[in-house]
């Protein structure tokens, strides 16, 4: 997306404005990928032959993913069933949990061996008469990456989410 974002900035103003009135990624992908540029006379037919050429690999990568999301999906399922019903739980999220997890999931004995795997949890960095912690550095980064979409996502309508955000920044708590 970012190169297609740069070749439309530097495009010619005819094209530029042409693809401005367009909303939405999807829509302005599709519509690139329909493109017909002709034989490359001018910059113009350029910047359209590179931008339909990027949009449709955009759109079959997107479609391969979705394929494999497909076949992921009961693999899943079967796996940790109550995993992929938790409220933000997408397939690859819990997929990407159950990467972390292997074959032995008897080695995370708390939340707190859990959220050391995932590199959530906090590590003191106290010095002299300050308290203080920092979060962890270490851990799996996709896990940890996944930890933080199922929390945005939870944050956005999930009710004992909220509840719980709404009391602990009620004791003085920031939203971190």
């Amino acid at each position: 997306m970012l190169t297609i974002k740069a070749i439309i900035i530097r495009a010619p103003s005819t094209l530029r404005e042409q693809l401005d009135l367009i909303s939405g990624k999807m829509a302005l992908l599709r519509h690139l990928a329909a493109l017909r540029p002709g034989p490359i006379t001018s910059t113009t037919t350029s910047a359209k032959t590179s931008l339909r050429a990027i949009a449709r690999r955009w759109l079959a990568l997107d479609e391969e993913i979705k394929s494999h999301d497909l076949q992921l999906q009961p693999l899943t399922a079967a796996c940790a069933p109550e995993l992929v019903q938790a409220h933000g739980m997408a397939t690859g999220t819990a997929a990407e949990m159950l990467l972390l997890v292997g074959d032995n999931p008897e080695r995370i004995r708390s939340e707190a061996a859990f959220a050391k795997l995932c590199g959530a949890c906090p590590v003191p960095a106290s010095s002299g008469k300050t308290n203080r912690h920092r979060l962890n550095r270490g851990g799996s980064r996709k896990a940890n990456a996944a930890l933080y979409r199922v929390v945005v996502t939870r944050l956005r309508g999930h009710q004992s989410t909220l509840d719980y955000v709404r009391r602990r920044t009620a004791e003085g708590k920031n939203k971190a």
